[in-house]
Formats: structure tokens, C-alpha cells, sequence
């Protein structure tokens, strides 16, 4: 049953894709509300010394720069083939994106939510009904100052993505011994070394753990700091080894790669595995217990596989992934894949394209962002669960796809129209 204007919509996050979602759910008419916890984009920012695989125009929406330009009309964006930092695109486009009239009076930050679910529903109460849309949803949601309060809503849209919501370094994937006492001592995203966190990592012997762009750029970025401090050494390990076509290293390269700057990643990544003396990589590798010398600000690590024994590091940056927390929604009826917690639709489709290039993503139908709970929707890069490939223009294809349900219209696409709105 279609939801129409102005019934209620929460959307969890004001990172891109909640941004955005928001900008066309106002466009539609609807009264929206967005929750972040911290502050728009901070995820994105957290990353933000990091330089983009793909250009500005694939990292923006038609309704998007119509919004900002209408707002700010002599305001200039970054030009569509360059490649931006993560702080760049958080400034020029998606920090103006939340300044926008449209936008910005639905924006509450530094609220974090706790909980959703149905008002007076149980998860177990009518399984896969439709009825279960009739009752609206019931958010818990608390303040900066931790008071908590309730508030309600037809349609959640849970944009809140991955990034922090760190994997562990571990034997299969749980943690190691000690691990979640030292995890506070623990790198788990991509510290810019070579600027705000230079002194953290100059001169000092690093662990690093991950066979993904994220290790590959903390390697790049290790190995340019030491050669301004020589001193600086890198240990790098990985659970497996792939057989990529520059050699055997640690990162998958993609046949006749299209997005360069993700191809020379990978290239010099691989090469600086093999070749660097600041650098040791050892494949076959895995964590099985660190513990910390608080007093000698190092870590021990015991390693098995290929190099098996007790290790002295100095830091350790575990960059071995990211997982949606489920836990929002513990109360909904959300079916989920059991191997990448993803949606269950959105994920046996994932399944059956075997593609490792985010690029060659497809839209796989509209009924793939529903779930068994009524107008609950995940979008962005947490429908994608643990895996990695997420693609921005593909979050503007769930979102369309979203609002052509919630209101009944398969012809519905405000990006193909963005003029006439």
C-alpha cells in the first residue's frame, strides 16, 4: 500500500546516501527527520585524507547539484572528471548539501539511536504481514547529553553505512586473545600518516593487517613516510594470498582496471610488498593473541602460519574490514543473509554477480530493497553488509527504487526529471 506526502520518514545518518535520500524524499513532499549521531559526513571525514577511485561526477546526483545551486547560484563545484579527497567531497558537496533549505531544517546531530521498533508490536507478532505497516514505528533515540526519548515515524530509512564498525583481526574473524582489551590501543581505519597522525607512526615498526584498498593505502602512505623517516619499518600481513596478475602480493587487482587511480593503488601496493626494505609482507599469516606494555607503549603479538612465534610492534593497524550493526533493528523483521548480513534479497543477487569491480554493479529491481518488515528499508553501503563494493551511484539507484514503492510508481525517478522538479 502506497505511503503518500506528508506521512513521516526517519532517516538514519546524514552521510551521503541519508543526505541524498533525504533531498528527494523533500522533493517528494514528505516530512522527514534525519538522525546522526555525530556530525554530517563524519565518516566520510574520517577518511577524508584519502583521494577518491572515482570522479566528482560519480559522486553526485542531478538533484543534488540542483539543490545546491538553486541555494547558492554562484557557487562553483569541483569539476566532474577530478578526484577529490574524502574531505573535499564532504565540504563542496555534501556539507552544502545538508546547508540547502531542504535539507537542513530536518537535521538532528549528535542523536544517536538506540532502538527501533513497532509501537506495540512484537518481532514475533504477525510474520511477514503487511498489517504490521499500520502500527508505526517507535525510535528510541538519546541526546548528546544522554537523555533519551521516543519518537515515531511511518517510513526508517537506515543509511548509518559500515566505516567503524570494525571487523576483527583474529582466527576467523573473531578477536584475537587480548584483542578487545588492546583495541583501544588499535588502529582500525586508515590514519593519515604522513600528516595528522605522523608522529604516531614515524620511526616506529608497524603491524599492519588487511588485504583490501584500506591496507593498500595505509601501505602506500607507511612507506612514503619512511622515506622521510627511515626508521619507520612495516610488517604486513595478510590471512591468504591472491594471485594477481602484477605478481603475487597481497591486493586483487582487476583485469584491465577503468578507474586509474584504483589500478596505480594496487600496482605500487603489490610492488611495495615485494621489493621495499622498510616493508616485510608475510603472507598466511593470522593473529592469535597481542597484549600491551603500557609502560613501553609496544604490543605482543603471537602470530601463526608463516610467521609463527611472539612479534614486538610498536602500532598495529588492523584494517581488515567493516560490518553493519544489526543491532538498530534487533526488534524488526529484517531477513539477512547469513553469510554477508546483507539483506537477504539485496545479497542473493549480489550472489550471482561474480564481478570484484564495484563499477560493473547493475540495479537488480526495485523488490530487492524490500523486507519482510513494511517501509523499512536499508540503503547505502550497510545494504551491502560486510562486503566492500559499494558503489555511490548505486545507493541514488536504491534510493529511487525506495520511493517508487513507498509511493506505488514504477515510472517514478526524479533523477531522470530533476528539471522539472
Amino acid at each position: 500500500m502506497a505511503v503518500e506526502p506528508p506521512s513521516r520518514i526517519a532517516i538514519l545518518g546524514a552521510g551521503p546516501i541519508g543526505l541524498e535520500a533525504a533531498l528527494y524524499a523533500r522533493y517528494l513532499g514528505y516530512d522527514i527527520t534525519i538522525y546522526e549521531r555525530g556530525s554530517v559526513a563524519e565518516n566520510v571525514l574520517r577518511w577524508g585524507h584519502v583521494t577518491m577511485f572515482t570522479p566528482f561526477a560519480m559522486n553526485c546526483s542531478r538533484l543534488g547539484r540542483a539543490a545546491i545551486e538553486a541555494q547558492s547560484p554562484h557557487y562553483v563545484l569541483p569539476a566532474e572528471d577530478s578526484l577529490t579527497t574524502g574531505a573535499l567531497w564532504a565540504e563542496s558537496y555534501l556539507a552544502r548539501l545538508a546547508q540547502t533549505d531542504l535539507v537542513g531544517d530536518a537535521l538532528r546531530l549528535h542523536s544517536t539511536i538506540e532502538f527501533i521498533g513497532r509501537d506495540g508490536l512484537l518481532k514475533t507478532d504477525s510474520p511477514g504481514s503487511p498489517t504490521r505497516a499500520e502500527v508505526p514505528f517507535q525510535i528510541l533515540v538519546r541526546d548528546v547529553e544522554g537523555c533519551s526519548r521516543w519518537e515515531t515515524a511511518e517510513i526508517v530509512l537506515d543509511t548509518t553505512g559500515t566505516y567503524g564498525n570494525h571487523n576483527w583481526m583474529g582466527p576467523g574473524g573473531i578477536p584475537a586473545i587480548g584483542e578487545v582489551a588492546c583495541a583501544p590501543h588499535i588502529e582500525y581505519n586508515v590514519p593519515d600518516v604522513q600528516h595528522s597522525a605522523r608522529d604516531n607512526f614515524a620511526g616506529e615498526h608497524t603491524l599492519l593487517i588487511g588485504a583490501g584498498y584500506s591496507a593498500a593505502t595505509t601501505a602506500v602512505a607507511l612507506a612514503e613516510l619512511s622515506r622521510d623517516a627511515p626508521d619507520t619499518r612495516v610488517t604486513w600481513i595478510t590471512r591468504q594470498r591472491w594471485n594477481v596478475l602484477a605478481g603475487d602480493g597481497p591486493i586483487r587487482q582487476i583485469t584491465d582496471d577503468r578507474l586509474a587511480q584504483r589500478q596505480h593503488l594496487t600496482v605500487e601496493a603489490n610492488r611495495l610488498a615485494q621489493q621495499s626494505d622498510q616493508m616485510k609482507y608475510c603472507p598466511r599469516s593470522t593473529v592469535l593473541e597481542v597484549s600491551r606494555d603500557d609502560a613501553q607503549r609496544q604490543f605482543a603479538v603471537v602470530l601463526v602460519g608463516k610467521l609463527s612465534g611472539c612479534h614486538t610492534f610498536d602500532r598495529i593497524i588492523a584494517n581488515v574490514g567493516y560490518q553493519p550493526d544489526r543491532n538498530l533493528y534487533r526488534e524488526l523483521q529484517v531477513h539477512e543473509c547469513y553469510a554477508s548480513e546483507a539483506p537477504m534479497k539485496l545479497a542473493a543477487a549480489m550472489l550471482s554477480h561474480s564481478s570484484h569491480d564495484c563499477l560493473d554493479q547493475r540495479s537488480h529491481g526495485a523488490e530487492r530493497v524490500l523486507n519482510p518488515e513494511p517501509n523499512f528499508f536499508i540503503l547505502g553501503s550497510k545494504s551491502h553488509g560486510r562486503g566492500s563494493q559499494f558503489l555511490f551511484q548505486s545507493g541514488l539507484t536504491q534510493i529511487r527504487d525506495t520511493f517508487s514503492i513507498i509511493l506505488g510508481r514504477d515510472d517514478l525517478d526524479l533523477y531522470d526529471s530533476v528539471q522539472n522538479v
